[in-house]
């Protein structure tokens, strides 16, 4: 058996541990038939990431349920892989490019690729590299990327598949437009922000009826330019002899009518609304419905496109300015008015997305929609926590329509192939020689790339082999549990499980695990703006790693939001130092006793307490990890170890391991060895490096703690009655600390002890545990007696359940503090007693509360009836 140095520095042991654990290939899964499988798929980082602390938390929280599965006996596949990012990719690259003087159309379409996968080679593994800093035991031999050969191929086979069903199509419809990214991009994609804007209103002249207007609000005038109709709700008596007449278009030459629609919200507004169907999603529908003219006003980026007018060419909040004033030199601008509304933005590059129609390529969602929301109402399907359920079926209950196609060149491109000749569209798998309709072989294939989730919806099948039939895949396929934050419910969970039905027939995994966000300490999204992000390998290289994810999981409840706190890193760094120190300790003191055979029967009290607590957390522990009760599964180990195992037992034994002639000391040992280790694999999904690091230096049988099995629930080593002694003794202990810190009493200062009780078997308590209670009751010697024989009057006391314990220095004790003291514990106990009778006295409380609600409170009050008796007898000797 090694030492421990001196010392915990995670930075000495971290990374030659992570080394160890790789080149032992302790993080690779195969089909394994006398195994069952445990498989969860890494969200996919994007090549262009940085680790952050989203990403720490949802890492660690995957590698703590895959260490932990691993660790019961399942082939625990934890399925890594980085995302080829689209636009974001494509956006850093073309901002490289700017650098050195080039650009993407001077470089073609393949030049351009060719610079991107010279970005993916040199940037591709950095938050690989973070994340195994941060500990992640995933299988690295299987890491994939989204436009890998099989992956790439999964892409393929799923657009072919779903076009030939007719779910892949393509058409005219309004979509969302980046003007800065100049794609277009999804509704999931598109962030919703409240922001302080203006209801512009503006009067419509009516034609033929000199000086009578439509009044009119909207929150943006320059779209006035695209309007078709003016719509008034059909019910709304104000306009009834409106319907059907024409309007007289503002800044324009044209006319447009008064359509009557119920779309229209009477109460808002005027009650008259513009329809704009090239430029609002709302107003798209109400030109289909009316048969409405499409104008589309608006370049690609979002300048105005209306040749011969004096906007043609403005940047479209230019066009906003002057047209405003243009309206009021005219007399048509009837007020502005404050107003706070949702602005729609694109979440890559935050920019206003402008609704535009255009021809793109979408899958249809109302069939796909329909399995997906049946696999959560099923059962088949659910959440943690279940609220998220809602979230998730409004959305696809309301799905539209997704469009998959997007103008960037990084990315899978759309399969179609175009006849130059006929104009044909041909969907394949390769290029044709020629089209099927003409016969012509000038054919081109469609320019854009498929939107970025369209891949990433298939992750869960795709880094399997699929479509390939593989044993992998067979045996790893459906995946367990998803970990994701909240945040991506729409963008990722949803598109992977209507995916995964469609293209296997299986739901992808059974359970969705929501976590929330990592907010800085005042609460704060941690933003590049605000600069309040903190960089998780800051913390790695500060604390280390053990204590950055002890730091994220503690107090962490499913689909909750935490705080960031240094001062939390730091406690768990105290927490790291106090079990190592608890361990080099128990080392230190191994070799006291050789390898002496220990049974259960040479075990003490003190023992066989500290045994069944370790047995009993295992089987609780257990259950809140299957139950994915992180959080709570990690603070009831962290009492343990810190307050139950180091702060008590540790402290109890010591009397015994260096007393020369302590027959108990093996059992000591065995004890003190068998629960650290018991321990450390309670904590090793948590806290990997330091555990292993104490496990292979503690003991020699096994090479890797993440390889060793899990700690199971044993009844033999369950011992309800020493459990139940032990506490009796801690209440003493606890009792006796209490009056001498609150008379200043220094622990150096020893005194004799008297326990008093008529009770024979809480006697017989403290005489088997004599040794240890001595010492953590600072006491000189201890006596054990029926009746106050011997004590003297000046004695102070304390009581517990049954018994009263006295301490004879009253030459260190104020009498009169005492008192004083006894007086508030006096009247403590008085209202306690008056609680327990008036609930017991409460004939509803007695008729509607269990049976063992009701004993509990008669229990109490036998207790307290009993140590008010003892602090009155004491308070009448002392006055």
């Amino acid at each position: 058996m090694k030492e421990l140095e001196k010392n915990y520095n995670p930075s000495e042991i971290e990374d030659k541990l992570y080394q160890k654990w790789l080149q032992n290939h302790y993080f690779h899964a195969e089909p394994n038939p006398d195994k069952k499988p445990f498989t969860i798929v890494m969200p996919p980082p994007n090549i262009t990431g940085q680790l952050h602390m989203g990403h720490a938390l949802d890492n660690t929280m995957q590698d703590i349920l895959t260490r932990f599965k691993r660790m019961q006996g399942y082939e625990a596949l934890w399925q890594p892989g980085t995302d080829h990012a689209a636009i974001a990719t494509e956006v850093k690259v073309i901002e490289s490019l700017k650098k050195q003087g080039l650009d993407k159309d001077q470089l073609g379409r393949d030049g351009f690729l060719e610079k991107c996968w010279d970005w993916r080679k040199e940037y591709g593994g950095k938050i690989i590299n973070q994340l195994h800093k941060l500990g992640s035991s995933a299988d690295w031999d299987r890491e994939r990327f989204t436009m890998d050969e099989g992956c790439s191929d999964a892409v393929l086979e799923v657009f072919i598949k779903l076009y030939e069903k007719g779910y892949i199509y393509k058409g005219s419809r309004i979509i969302n437009w980046c003007p800065v990214c100049q794609t277009s991009i999804s509704d999931a994609e598109v962030e919703h922000q409240e922001q302080d804007g203006f209801f512009w209103h503006i009067n419509y002249p009516i034609v033929g009826e000199e000086g009578r207007f439509v009044e009119i609000a909207t929150t943006r005038p320059e779209t006035l330019l695209g309007d078709t109709a003016v719509a008034v709700n059909p019910e709304d008596e104000r306009y009834q002899d409106l319907i059907g007449k024409m309007l007289k278009l503002p800044l324009t030459d044209r006319e447009i009518p008064v359509v009557a629609d119920p779309y229209v919200d009477k109460e808002f507004g005027t009650g008259c609304v513009k329809i704009t169907p090239a430029h609002d999603p709302n107003d798209f529908e109400v030109g289909k419905r009316h048969n409405l003219p499409e104008l589309t006003i608006m370049h690609d980026d979002a300048t105005i496109d209306l040749p011969g007018s004096k906007y043609d060419g403005m940047e479209r909040y230019e066009a906003r300015k002057a047209m405003v004033e243009d309206l009021k030199e005219q007399g048509l601008l009837v007020k502005i008015v404050p107003h706070s509304h949702n602005v729609g933005t694109h979440d890559r590059c935050k920019t206003t997305v402008e609704p535009m129609i255009k021809q793109q390529w979408f899958v249809k969602m109302d069939e796909m929609a329909k399995p997906a929301i049946e696999a959560l109402k099923s059962g088949e399907l659910k959440f943690v926590p279940e609220s998220f359920g809602k979230t998730y079926l409004h959305w696809l209950e309301n799905i539209r329509d997704w469009c998959i196609s997007r103008q960037l060149w990084w990315g899978h491109r759309i399969p179609a192939y175009y006849c130059e000749d006929c104009g044909e569209i041909v969907v394949s798998r390769q290029q044709p020689e020629k089209c099927p309709k003409c016969g012509c072989t000038h054919l081109k294939q469609d320019e854009d790339t498929l939107d970025t989730w369209f891949s990433s919806a298939l992750w869960p099948f795709s880094t399997l082999g699929w479509p390939k039939q593989t044993r992998d895949l067979e045996y790893f396929y459906p995946t367990d549990v998803l970990v994701t934050g909240y945040d991506i419910i729409f963008f990722w969970v949803i598109r992977m499980v209507f995916s995964g039905i469609e293209q296997t027939g299986k739901t992808p995994f059974h359970t969705v695990l929501i976590h929330g966000l990592v907010r800085d300490s005042e609460g704060r999204k941690m933003s590049k703006s605000l600069g309040n992000g903190i960089d998780p390998l800051e913390v790695i290289d500060k604390y280390g790693a053990d204590a950055l994810r002890m730091t994220l999981i503690t107090g962490n409840a499913p689909g909750n939001d935490m705080r960031f706190y240094w001062e939390r890193v730091e406690a768990s760094r105290n927490f790291a130092n106090k079990v190592w120190n608890a361990s080099r300790f128990i080392m230190m003191n191994i070799e006291k006793a050789p390898n002496t055979e220990v049974s259960l029967d040479d075990l003490t009290m003190a023992d066989r307490w500290i045994l069944s607590k370790a047995n009993t957390l295992a089987k609780d522990v257990t259950e809140n990890l299957d139950k994915y009760e992180l959080g709570i599964a990690l603070q009831k180990v962290y009492d343990f170890v810190w307050e139950e195992f180091c702060d008590w037992y540790i402290e109890m034994v010591k009397p015994r391991l260096w007393a020369e002639e302590d027959t108990s000391k093996a059992a000591a040992i065995w004890t003190l060895k068998t629960v650290l280790i018991q321990s450390l694999k309670l904590l090793h999904p948590y806290i990997p490096f330091i555990t292993e690091e104490i496990f292979c230096n503690l003991q020699e049988e096994e090479e890797s703690i993440m390889i060793s099995s899990w700690p199971e629930y044993r009844e033999k080593w369950s011992f309800k009655e020493e459990e139940q002694a032990v506490e009796t003794i801690k209440e003493a202990v606890r009792a006796i600390r209490n009056v001498r810190t609150s008379m200043n009493v220094p622990p150096s200062k020893k005194a004799k002890v008297y326990v008093v009780s008529e009770n024979q078997e809480l006697l017989q308590i403290f005489e088997h545990s004599r040794v240890f209670f001595a010492t953590l009751g600072y006491a000189s010697e201890v006596s054990l007696q029926a009746d106050k024989t011997g004590i003297a009057d000046d004695a102070v006391s304390a009581v517990i359940p049954q018994a009263a314990i006295y301490m004879p220095f009253a030459e260190l004790v104020d009498i009169s503090k005492e008192i004083e003291r006894l007086t508030k514990e006096e009247e403590r106990l008085a209202k306690e007693l008056a609680r327990v009778d008036g609930m017991l006295a409460n004939e509803r409380f007695v008729s509607k509360a269990p049976e063992a609600k009701i004993q509990e409170e008669r229990d109490k009050r036998e207790k307290y009836a009993q140590m008010m008796e003892q602090v009155q007898a004491r308070l009448s000797q002392l006055r």
